[in-house]
C-alpha cells in the first residue's frame, strides 16, 4: 500500500480539512501527528488527516477518543498483516510437506 506523505502548514491544514489550528496542535500533543522541521507544520499522511478530520468534524469526537480509535486501528492493520504473514507461512509449510513423500505415523 502507497502512502502519500506530506508536510502542510497549520494555515493549509485549515482550508484543506477543516482542522483549525488548536486541533491540529493537539493532535501533535497526543502523538496523532508529526510536526514538521519547518515552524507551524505538520508532517503525516493525507489519508490520516483526513480521517482525523472526519472523525473530529463528521461523528462529532473528542480528541482522547480519535487516539483511542487511532490505535485500536494501527493494531487491527498490524494483526491484518501478522495475519496474511502467518497465513503464507502455513501453505508454504502445507506445500512443503505434501511435496516431501509420505508422512510417516508415529507410534505411541
Amino acid at each position: 500500500m502507497e502512502t502519500n506523505l506530506i508536510t502542510i502548514t497549520l494555515l493549509e491544514c485549515s482550508a484543506q480539512y477543516g482542522l483549525s489550528e488548536a486541533d491540529v496542535r493537539e493532535f501533535v500533543d497526543l502523538g496523532l501527528l508529526r510536526p514538521a522541521e519547518t515552524p507551524d507544520a505538520v508532517h503525516g499522511e493525507a489519508e490520516h488527516l483526513a480521517r482525523l478530520a472526519r472523525l473530529h468534524h463528521d461523528l462529532g469526537m473528542s480528541k482522547e477518543a480519535i487516539d483511542i480509535i487511532v490505535a485500536m486501528r494501527r493494531r487491527l492493520v498490524a494483526l491484518q498483516e501478522a495475519l496474511t504473514q502467518q497465513t503464507a507461512r502455513a501453505a508454504q509449510l502445507e506445500r512443503f510437506l505434501r511435496g516431501s513423500g509420505p508422512v510417516m505415523e508415529a507410534d505411541f
